[in-house]
């Protein structure tokens, strides 16, 4: 199995997933903009999403994923398929508690998680809670969705999982195209639309899944020895994976105290950082930990180490040209994709002040994707946990030393502080305990793309600044076309000049058994 090749089917699937993601933001943008209803959407919509990455994402795949390699190179077919079985039983029965739990203390988590909200009052507020009823059953359908994508991927089908965040998006702009009008108010269309694009989503994987003889009603048993194992190692997983999450919750809490717009702001340009962070920083965490657990069951370090340096070189190759260009093109991009009918100019340089603040921690936010899954991959949860809340703790002391100053953007410029932290001391453990040790050639490297993104900025710079483009009063149609010439003459001056000092896609490849 070639990983590169594997790396770019599954970036495909995501980067359909993405485009489809900025078409259905453009539309939403353009019927709700950046007011008071989108700011209850995007409130109510976070928290179920948040409880996603922490509960299957995050958390649990972290912890089922090496278990299932395990079995499957271990255990015999039959006691791999009870083994998910116990595993589904288990998770299903949490996830229902915890969504009938959420349902049921809509306004309760609202006023703990948007507290500005509450201060305030009045529609914003009931908004929300009405939102938070509809789409918390989510948190069951994506969870058991990313639960058997975690199976498919251990069995080598990884394109499946990475088209499935298709559907969601496709619910999206279905509803906001057609079923708006029949919704009073209007945002409560999109709540709906998530809940159909999780069953959408949950459905679509089960094919694929009875192919490989694990679609069987699960079973509930407790006294499973590795669903203990799994349920063991979780419990340090939740906390690690919720510290990034409760940080964006916090961030939210900061932003609900904002002018009216900022939380809306900030979901936008969080919304362009999920282009590079899905198509590169998921995609290789995705192939990855499958792969990393492989060679830790076999105690092969060299080959660990060696794949964990292949991974690192190409992430450094592949988002750092999007971190600047997500600064440089900020403004192109936002007033693309959003500047329409109710999402004005202001709205778009706000957009773009939060995006530029958020690329700036892109590349750590991507290398924390890669890092984590080394200790994973050991078994090793308590390390990255550890680590999770050293950076939890260090982005609230950046939103204390920046919210006030720079409002939404200083809560922007946190997060992406936070995950420097993060990625910074997961590198410096994995060299200390020479679970990773670089191969040669890196001083090079790390100059060919130094050179290559230099010149690619200040070509950037100076077509903005001496070219006379137009993103407001122009169609979208012409906006579309420039910014497509800038995306096209970025990526043409630095790939040709990294071709030119003598790097070849060939260099990337790397196959696995």
């Amino acid at each position: 199995m070639n990983l590169l090749g594997v790396l770019a089917r599954i970036s495909s699937m995501t980067m359909i997933s993405r485009v489809l993601g900025f078409v259905r933001d453009a539309i939403v943008a353009r019927i709700f903009g950046a007011g008071m209803a989108m700011d209850a959407f995007v409130v109510a919509f976070r928290l179920p999403n948040l409880l996603r990455r922490i509960f299957a994402e995050g958390a649990f795949s972290q912890a089922f994923v090496p278990m299932l390699a395990d079995f499957k190179r271990n255990q015999s077919p039959d006691e791999t398929r009870h083994f998910v079985q116990n595993v589904a039983g288990v998770l299903s029965l949490a996830l229902l508690a915890v969504t009938i739990v959420g349902v049921i203390a809509a306004p309760i988590v609202i006023w703990l998680t948007a507290s500005g909200f509450a201060q305030q009052g009045g529609e914003r507020f009931d908004l929300a809670v009405d939102l938070l009823r509809v789409v918390f059953p989510y948190i069951l359908l994506i969870s058991l969705s990313s639960f058997v994508g975690s199976i498919l991927n251990t069995y080598g089908q990884f394109s499946i999982p990475a088209f499935t965040p298709v559907l969601l998006n496709v619910s999206f702009i279905v509803f906001a195209v057609w079923f708006v009008p029949y919704f009073n108010p209007p945002i409560m269309a999109l709540g709906w639309a998530v809940l159909i694009g999780g069953v959408l989503q949950l459905a679509f994987q089960l094919p694929w899944l009875y192919k490989l003889g694990f679609l069987r009603l699960p079973k509930l048993n407790w006294r499973d020895s590795a669903v203990q194992r799994v349920m063991k190692q979780m419990v340090p997983s939740i906390i690690g994976s919720s510290v990034a999450q409760i940080s964006l919750v916090i961030n939210t809490i900061f932003a609900s105290f904002l002018v009216s717009g900022s939380v809306s702001w900030m979901y936008y340009a969080d919304r362009l950082m999920e282009l590079p962070s899905g198509v590169i920083g998921a995609a290789l965490g995705t192939i990855l930990l499958p792969s990393l657990s492989k060679h830790a069951a076999g105690e092969d370090v060299a080959e660990f180490s060696a794949l964990l340096d292949w991974g690192l070189r190409l992430c450094m190759l592949l988002i750092l040209p999007a971190a600047v260009g997500l600064a440089v093109l900020g403004f192109p991009l936002v007033a693309t994709l959003f500047m329409y009918q109710q999402f004005g100019l202001h709205d778009a340089q706000m957009t773009q002040y939060a995006l530029m603040a958020y690329s700036v921690g892109l590349p750590a936010m991507i290398l924390v994707k890669i890092l984590a899954p080394a200790f994973y991959a050991q078994k090793n949860v308590k390390t990255p946990m550890k680590v999770a809340m050293i950076s939890l703790a260090s982005t609230q002391i950046f939103n204390l030393l920046l919210v006030w100053h720079l409002k939404h953007v200083g809560l922007a410029l946190a997060i992406g502080l936070g995950a420097c932290v993060n990625a910074a001391l997961l590198f410096v453990i994995l060299r200390t305990r020479k679970m990773y040790v670089p191969q040669t050639g890196w001083r090079t490297f790390m100059l060919k793309i130094g050179t290559a993104l230099l010149a690619m900025t200040l070509i950037l710079w100076a077509v903005q600044t001496f070219v006379p483009l137009q993103w407001d009063n122009v169609g979208g149609g012409h906006r579309v076309l420039q910014l497509g010439l800038l995306i096209v003459l970025a990526m043409v001056v630095y790939f040709c000049l990294l071709g030119a000092m003598g790097m070849r896609p060939r260099d990337f490849k790397r196959a696995e058994k």
